[in-house]
């Protein structure tokens, strides 16, 4: 693991943990619409990469209660929030969690599990130094059928260029960079698991979607 990367988020979350979903449900937007379509199979795996407060995966294991969920986070001081979180949805018996760098993680010594029907990212890969390496590994964690999702900033590309510019110095200020290859990188990885990919602008740009499916099931 980065010790370094992991420390510089616990110094960028140590407080904001506080009070970071209050805020980003204004603009981390997507979220939700990909929760809502995960759809794992009954008694199936989810992960989500980068889980933070727990936020998501609290989420998802309420929509799909027939699914087992974990999370990894290179935070510690985001996965005692998520922990705490967890235990007072009253999840932690399907709710995992754990300590892991998203760009290689043993998900088998982590959790018991090798590979998992769902995997995905929400607003992680536009944080993550090595972002490429973050997707090749959750391709790489995906079961046979499937299916790794992702949702992030985007380029603006159809929104007003002082919008896109002043968003864009804002995001910098917490080391957030929208990451302009995502599509190219996300068609990439999928070839790598001999899958195939998808990519949707959302809200004119303002966020992008990817899919990266292995195998025909997913």
């Amino acid at each position: 693991m980065e010790s370094g990367h992991a420390g510089h988020m616990d110094a960028i979350y140590r407080t904001q943990r506080h009070f970071y979903d209050l805020t980003r449900k204004y603009y981390l937007l997507g979220r939700d619409a990909l929760i809502a379509g995960i759809a794992p199979p009954a008694g199936g795996t989810v992960l989500e990469i980068g889980c933070g407060t727990g936020r998501n995966l609290i989420a998802a294991a309420r929509a799909w209660p027939d699914a087992r969920f974990f999370g990894i986070d290179i935070s510690q001081a985001m996965l005692e929030t998520a922990q705490a979180k967890v235990a007072k949805a009253g999840l932690s018996n399907r709710i995992v969690l754990a300590q892991g760098d998203a760009t290689a993680f043993d998900a088998q010594a982590l959790f018991g599990v090798a590979a998992f029907d769902r995997v995905f990212q929400s607003y992680t890969l536009s944080m993550i130094p090595d972002w490429r390496g973050a997707i090749r590994e959750a391709a790489g964690k995906l079961a046979d059928g499937g299916r790794l999702d992702v949702v992030d900033f985007g380029q603006q590309e159809r929104l007003p260029r002082a919008f896109r510019a002043g968003l864009f110095a804002w995001l910098a200020k917490f080391d957030v960079a929208p990451r302009a290859t995502l599509q190219p990188a996300l068609i990439e990885a999928a070839s790598e698991v001999g899958g195939t990919a998808r990519f949707v602008p959302l809200y004119r740009g303002y966020a992008w979607s990817g899919r990266i499916s292995r195998g025909a099931k997913a």
